[in-house]
């Protein structure tokens, strides 16, 4: 009996690569694509076949879905930096957006089972706490407007084409394999990564502000087991951490965990959300979930693998589009 067989873009970088490892328990073929701007060969499994390239490149889709005939899409490859999404407003449409298209596109014609998109909470906006997946999005950032673009995207194929899809809206997830040299995204990669290197942890503004960080084991197995439920077929689910804490709070976790007395510059308050956090009743619901790893715990396990790896060099974003009102601690990095 032939292997399901499962496209995984992303698959070198930190959520896509978890979501590998379950679907090859699973049983899986898998095959990764991943263009290694974010990701590293290490997070890939051996048993996975890696493919470098980009989901812009047509050519390349229309030989893998031709070759693999897959079953299953999951569609994790993005570039998700909310904040700089604003001024990279080209690159952040071209690669997230058109980029997906391109997969949807391929989809339909080749037949795919399912389409799993892996979408955010910054599709919601501002002032709606806690986040219901039947609440109106609003998205206020370039990245934001890309996922919901696409989320509609996927409900317009599936009318005109009965593509089945499933979407999850996951947050402010961090653990194993993340990135902590983008200087850009992901806070906790960003701590840990300014402490091995003896620097401050910067917060933007007074640290008030408000995430629910969600343990890495919290969500990418129930992307990659999705489709084992009839009931998870053309849904979108909020999956992540139900208790918010603040950044401040955040940063004396990860000094506590990484043994040093915390260190911290506030720079000047950036343009951004002050508090996100969802509702999970529905895929506590349909994926039968009773608990979630605590922040203690996670930051522990996460601070252990980023010791072993070591500090990362940061890497800037060369291509600002447009520099005007960014934050000033960016603009150094890219000037």
């Amino acid at each position: 009996m032939r292997k399901p067989t499962s496209l995984v873009t992303g698959g070198a970088g930190f959520i896509g690569s978890h979501v590998v490892d379950h679907l090859l328990q699973m049983g899986h073929e898998v095959v990764v694509l991943d263009d290694l701007s974010g990701g590293f060969t290490r997070n890939v499994s051996e048993k996975a076949k890696l493919v470098t390239g980009s989901i812009l490149d047509e050519k390349l889709l229309d030989m893998l879905f031709k070759k693999y005939r897959f079953n299953y899409v999951y569609h994790l490859a993005a570039y998700a930096a909310e904040g700089l999404s604003h001024f990279i407003r080209h690159f952040n449409y071209k690669n997230n957006l058109v980029g997906s298209i391109n997969l949807i596109n391929r989809s339909v014609l080749y037949k795919t089972r399912r389409f799993i998109f892996t979408s955010s909470i910054a599709v919601y906006g501002a002032n709606q706490t806690p986040m219901r997946e039947d609440m109106e999005p609003q998205p206020e950032d370039p990245y934001g407007i890309a996922k919901y673009a696409i989320e509609l995207d996927l409900k317009a194929a599936h009318h005109m084409f009965g593509l089945e899809y499933t979407i999850f809206r996951p947050h402010n997830v961090y653990g194993e394999r993340q990135n902590h040299g983008d200087p850009y995204r992901n806070v906790l990669g960003i701590f840990v990564n300014s402490i091995m290197l003896g620097k401050p942890m910067t917060i933007f503004g007074d640290g008030s502000q408000t995430r629910a960080f969600s343990y890495i084991d919290d969500v990418a197995p129930h992307i990659a087991h999705c489709i084992e439920y009839k009931k998870t077929i053309n849904q979108i689910y909020n999956i992540g951490a139900d208790i918010p804490y603040s950044v401040k709070d955040l940063a004396h976790t990860m000094a506590n965990a990484m043994n040093v007395k915390p260190y911290i510059k506030y720079l000047q308050a950036r343009k951004e959300v002050l508090h996100a956090y969802s509702d999970h009743s529905k895929v506590k619901k349909h994926f039968k979930i009773k608990k979630t790893v605590d922040l203690i715990t996670g930051v522990e396990r996460m601070v252990q693998w980023a010791q072993e790896i070591g500090p990362l060099k940061t890497s800037k974003f060369k291509n600002i589009e447009v520099a005007h009102n960014m934050p000033p601690s960016w603009k150094k990095l890219v000037e």
